[in-house]
């Protein structure tokens, strides 16, 4: 049995240009095609600010999940990526993850982070989603930082986290040693896909994002990383490590 393989194309992101997001996730995906599963990082549409510019560029979910739909009907490729999610008078921080066919499943951030909670509400349900890799659930960046998110992945017997996220750079080992620590507790994969390059939207507080996507092993270990740089990852995921590891280590309950 082949084992499913995940990319991630890791980029930068033009803050409040949905149409110029769409087109570079669009390009990466194509180049990548031959995966399993593509992922990009949070806010990967839209991009994000802390003011109401960020109304204007928010997708309602019916928008974004048409746009990913056609690219990964384009690549025949599974495709996760987030956005900023309008819906009525509210805003949300979105992770959709998508199918060649057309069915998707939506996340919504549960815990804000920074600006986020000036314009943010919280997301409230938690999403396992059924992917190539086997029973995926789905975090965005500062969920990491939860334990009881972590715990409650691992009630569900996730094979797989797929986390996607906009690190600051300032704080990159946080991102690699939770990447780490969240595939440990719960002996599964986690695969993170982050944002790299820089946000310099005018009026907008500039940040330093710190990319290193990576893949880890359900034995906490790195398999595949990056660095900075715009370039894509690529690994297999093979589904007898998981089981391998969970016989080593015992029950996970």
């Amino acid at each position: 049995m082949t084992s499913p393989t995940v990319a991630v194309p890791q980029l930068s992101v033009a803050d409040l240009r949905p149409e110029r997001n769409l087109e570079a996730i669009r390009d990466r995906t194509a180049v990548v095609a031959d995966a399993d599963v593509v992922l990009f990082p949070e806010y990967a549409l839209t991009g994000f600010v802390a003011d109401d510019r960020l109304r204007d560029a928010a997708l309602e979910r019916a928008e974004a999940t048409e746009r990913l739909a056609a690219v990964a009907a384009e690549s025949d490729v599974d495709v996760l990526a987030g956005y900023a999610e309008r819906d009525g008078g509210t805003l949300y921080n979105a992770a959709a993850y998508v199918r060649p066919g057309g069915t998707s499943r939506i996340y919504r951030k549960r815990h804000l982070w920074g600006g986020e909670r000036e314009m943010l509400e919280p997301g409230e349900e938690r999403v396992v989603v059924d992917t190539p890799v086997g029973k995926t659930g789905l975090l965005t960046c500062y969920d990491l930082n939860f334990v009881g998110e972590s715990a409650a992945m691992t009630d569900a017997r996730v094979d797989a986290l797929f986390v996607v996220g906009a690190w600051p750079a300032a704080y990159s080992e946080n991102w690699r040693l939770l990447c780490r620590a969240r595939a440990l507790d719960g002996v599964r994969w986690v695969v993170g896909a982050g944002r790299t390059g820089r946000r310099d939207a005018p009026g907008a507080h500039p940040t330093e994002y710190a990319g290193r996507s990576l893949v880890v092993r359900p034995d906490g270990s790195v398999a595949a990383a990056l660095n900075r740089g715009e370039r894509d990852l690529l690994w297999s995921l093979d589904p007898e490590e998981v089981a391998e590891q969970r016989s080593f280590v015992g029950s996970v309950d």
